[in-house]
């Protein structure tokens, strides 16, 4: 049966619309980003300044920052440790379900990807979380695929509810929601969401959203305001790099997370530079012309447009880039990690996402991060 496809800029029915002018504003932003039009002078005059604009930033994000990348780090790391310390904070993601209503072309979890789907009954998500907390771990982000039928918002707070009995952080990356959602799983226990814009080039998006609800790209860029309205103290903004321009897609990133900040300067604001991955059944989904140095350019890039923004550094990434980037730019990095369902405790009951780099464990990158005279942080945030 041929789906008939939803026009990509129009809320469906339930979905909470805003007033709020972030997306016109950071569409407008993106559009004209003309990256090649900067020089090693612009890069140069961005990299002498105590706080940088946009529109240094969109030099040091450009083709010309590449050579500068050794300055640009001594740079971030000075920002870092004034802002961070020596700390780097250790979490890791729990997926409780892998069911998915959306069809996009780059992802495992897509609704006709012929993979093994489960989700955690509340007994199994409490033997997970127990296990997860045996490690030492203070800090859990739990992820589902988005379907609201197989994942409601009263069973995800249910799994958030047992979260917070054994970690004093507990964030979420899941479908959009509206208001009164987020504040739903505030109330359960949820302290900051993740949502990635995955690209924010609309003519991209519309091409590898094929339907479902995910393909509603205005829904998804508001998803953050409407989190911070609902109570969250943080959220987490990235692109999907190497989907489209990851120029332009890290410079609209940096400006929607600036216009948020701005409005709402008691949120706790943080980057993901997650790349294209293989995933089951397409191996060959990788990031056109991301590699570590970009990755890194962009990292160092964001650390200076915001000193004091957490940056997370995924387990996508070899481990030998996440050991380099730690410090420098990250101030947090997953451990012990499995991207299927559950398999922390048991064996997994659903497929992975995506194909991870780094499978050591939270003793072993904690080891790794000591080594480098850093100190591994497990409770950042205490409850009262």
């Amino acid at each position: 049966m041929r789906r008939k496809r939803t026009d990509h800029m129009q809320y469906l029915d339930g979905m909470e619309i805003i007033e709020s002018d972030f997306m016109e504003k950071v569409l407008a932003a993106a559009e004209n980003y003309h990256y090649n039009q900067y020089t090693s002078r612009d890069v140069e005059k961005a990299l002498n300044k105590e706080n940088i604009s946009l529109e240094d930033y969109a030099a040091l994000l450009s083709p010309a920052g590449l050579p500068y990348l050794e300055d640009m780090a001594r740079k971030a790391m000075s920002e870092t440790r004034k802002h961070f310390g020596n700390s780097i904070s250790l979490f890791t993601p729990l997926y409780i379900a892998n069911y998915c209503e959306n069809e996009c072309t780059y992802c495992g979890f897509a609704a006709t990807n012929k993979i093994k789907r489960g989700n955690l009954s509340m007994q199994e998500a409490e033997a997970e979380l127990k296990a997860i907390a045996a490690t030492g771990l203070k800090e859990i982000l739990l992820l589902t695929g988005e379907s609201r039928h197989k994942s409601p918002v009263n069973y995800i707070g249910e799994t958030v509810k047992l979260a917070s009995k054994y970690f004093s952080t507990v964030g979420i990356e899941i479908y959009p929601l509206n208001t009164d959602e987020y504040a739903f799983l505030h109330e359960c226990g949820a302290d900051f969401v993740s949502v990635y814009q995955e690209t924010y080039n609309p003519d991209m998006y519309e091409k590898v959203h094929l339907w479902g609800s995910k393909r509603i790209f205005p829904y998804r860029f508001h998803a953050q305001e409407r989190a911070l309205r609902g109570g969250m103290r943080g959220v987490a903004f990235g692109a999907l790099l190497g989907l489209d321009d990851f120029r332009k897609d890290a410079f609209a990133t940096g400006v929607h997370a600036t216009l948020i900040q701005q409005k709402y300067p008691h949120a706790e604001i943080s980057f993901s530079t997650p790349r294209l991955r293989p995933y089951k059944n397409n191996a060959d989904n990788n990031p056109k012309d991301v590699h570590e140095k970009q990755l890194l350019q962009v990292m160092l890039a964001y650390r200076l447009l915001m000193p004091f923004a957490g940056i997370t550094i995924s387990t996508r990434e070899r481990a030998g880039f996440r050991d380099n980037v730690i410090g420098l730019a990250a101030t947090k990095m997953s451990a012990g990690v499995n991207v299927g369902v559950g398999g922390h405790d048991e064996e997994q009951k659903g497929d992975e996402q995506f194909e991870i780099s780094d499978e050591r464990s939270v003793n072993e990158v904690h080891e790794m991060i000591v080594s480098k005279g850093l100190q591994p942080v497990y409770t950042d945030y205490i409850r009262v």
